[in-house]
C-alpha cells in the first residue's frame, strides 16, 4: 500500500495560506529521484526546502532497517542544486530532533507540529530574523527553542487538501486517503511515542469542518478513506457525532481506523458500520493481564472479547495486533496471548516480537535499569527491548505458530 503524506500536505496547505509559494513534491514511488529533485529545484528555486521524515526506521526487530540515511542522501542532492535553507521536520524527526538535525546535516529543524512553526520560520526569515526564534526549532549544536513546539486547537489548523496527492495510476483503487480528526492521546503506553510527539490532551477538528473535508476529497473522486487518529473512539461523544455527521452526508464512502480496545459500546460500532467503516486495526497486543498491566492498557482481555465480537457482527474487518517481548513478559504469557488471538477469529492479525524503545517512555526507563542499553545510547538507530529468556525460543515459535495461519503476519 502507498502511503500518502498527510502532514507534508496539511503543512503545505498552512503554508500556502499565509501567503507563501508552495509546490509539494512526493518521492514515494516515484522512481529517479536524482533526476526529480533536480528538475524541481532548477524550475522552482526555492528558498526553502521542507523535507517531512516521516519514520526513523520500520521498527522491525529481526529485518531493521534505518530510514535516515537515504533522507541524508537526499538532503545531500538538494544542496548540489540549491542554496535553499533545508528544514527537515515530521513525526520521525521530531521524536530526536537534536541527533536526526545532527545526523542527517540539513539546516534547520522543526520539532512537532509544523503548520504553525514553519510559516512562523518563514515570516522570520523574510523580515531577515537570522537566527530565527521560532518554538520548537531546532539548530545544528543545539537544543529544541522554547522547550517545544507550540500546539494549538485544530480548529485553528488546516485539513488535506486533495488537489495536492500524487497518486500513481497503477495503485489509484489500492489508496486510501489518510485523515486526523484527533490529535493527542492520554493513554500513555509504557512504549509509545505519541504523548510527546502530540501531547497527552485530545485536541479535535470540529465535526462539520471533518465531514466537509472528507466530502471535498469525495467530490475529486476520493472513495477510502484510512482515519489515522491513535484512539478513533476517545472521546466518545465526538466519535458518536462524527460517524452520525458522515452518515447524514451520504458521501458513499468506505473508510477504516484504529480504536482502543476499552471505552467502547455496541451504539459507536453501530454507527461506525452505517457511516461506512469496513476495517479496525484493533492494538490489543496481549492475551495476559499482567502484561496488558505492564504495557499501562486501561483494558481488559474481557473488554477486548467483547468489542472483537460487536465488531464481526456489525460486519467490520478485524485487524487485530500483538506485541510480544516486553518487559515481564514470559514463554507462558506469549502462549497466553496466542491462545487469546485464536479465541477472537480475527480477520488479520500482525504479530511484533521485540518492542522498539524510544526516548522518554517507560520502556525507556526500564531498559535503562535493566542496562538494556548503553547510557550514552540516544536510540536514534533503532534498539529493541526482548525480554530475558525470549531470546532464540521466540522467533521460531511465532513462525511455526504462524504455519497454518494465512491470516497472520509479522
Amino acid at each position: 500500500m502507498v502511503p500518502l503524506p498527510l502532514g507534508l500536505n496539511c503543512v503545505a496547505v498552512a503554508t500556502s495560506n499565509a501567503g507563501h509559494a508552495v509546490k509539494v513534491l512526493d518521492l514515494m514511488g516515484r522512481g529517479d529521484n536524482t533526476s526529480i529533485i533536480r528538475d524541481a529545484v532548477q524550475k522552482l528555486r526555492p528558498d526553502v526546502i521542507g523535507i517531512s521524515v516521516r519514520n526513523i526506521d520500520n521498527q522491525h526487530m529481526s529485518e531493521t532497517r534505518f530510514l535516515l540515511e537515504p533522507i541524508r542522501d537526499m538532503i545531500a542532492q538538494c544542496r548540489t542544486f540549491s542554496d535553499a535553507r533545508i528544514v527537515v521536520g515530521g513525526a520521525g524527526f521530531s521524536i530526536f530532533p537534536e541527533t536526526a538535525l545532527s545526523y542527517l546535516k540539513a539546516d534547520i529543524g522543526i520539532c512537532g507540529e509544523g503548520e504553525v512553526a514553519f510559516t512562523t520560520l518563514l515570516d522570520d526569515l523574510e523580515r531577515g530574523n537570522d537566527p530565527p526564534r521560532v518554538s520548537g526549532l531546532c539548530l545544528p549544536g543545539g537544543t529544541v527553542q522554547m522547550g517545544s513546539a507550540v500546539r494549538v486547537g485544530l480548529e485553528m489548523l488546516p485539513l488535506p487538501d486533495p488537489s495536492l496527492w500524487n497518486v500513481p495510476a497503477d495503485v489509484g483503487a489500492e489508496i486510501w486517503v489518510p485523515f486526523q480528526s484527533r490529535r493527542g492521546c492520554p493513554m500513555k503506553c509504557s512504549y509509545c511515542s505519541t504523548p510527546a510527539l502530540e501531547g497527552t490532551v485530545i485536541r479535535k477538528h470540529p465535526v462539520e469542518a471533518v465531514v466537509k473535508g472528507v466530502a471535498r476529497h469525495a467530490a475529486a473522486g476520493f472513495k477510502q478513506f484510512y482515519f489515522v487518529d491513535n484512539t478513533f473512539n476517545l472521546p466518545l461523544k465526538y466519535a458518536k457525532n462524527l460517524c452520525t455527521a458522515i452518515s447524514a452526508a451520504r458521501l458513499e464512502i468506505r473508510w477504516r481506523c484504529i480504536l482502543y480496545p476499552g471505552f467502547m459500546d455496541e451504539e459507536l460500532i453501530r454507527k461506525m458500520a452505517d457511516a461506512g467503516c469496513v476495517e479496525v486495526s484493533l492494538g490489543f497486543e496481549s492475551g495476559c493481564p499482567a502484561i496488558l498491566r505492564k504495557l499501562n492498557k486501561r483494558y481488559n482481555v474481557d473488554q477486548v472479547r467483547v468489542t472483537s465480537e460487536l465488531l464481526r457482527e456489525y460486519g467490520i474487518r478485524r485487524m487485530g495486533f500483538l506485541l510480544l517481548g516486553g518487559p515481564g513478559e514470559t514463554k507462558e504469557s506469549v502462549r497466553q496471548s496466542l491462545d487469546f488471538a485464536d479465541s477472537l477469529k480475527l480477520d488479520m492479525l500482525k504479530v511484533t516480537m521485540g518492542l522498539r524503545i524510544y526516548p522518554g517512555t517507560r520502556l525507556e526507563t526500564v531498559a535503562r535499569e535493566e542496562a538494556s542499553i548503553a547510557k550514552e545510547d540516544d536510540l536514534l538507530f533503532p534498539r529493541f527491548y526482548l525480554a530475558k529468556g525470549l531470546e532464540g525460543w521466540l522467533g521460531p515459535v511465532i513462525r511455526e505458530w504462524m504455519a497454518d495461519r494465512p491470516h497472520c503476519t509479522t
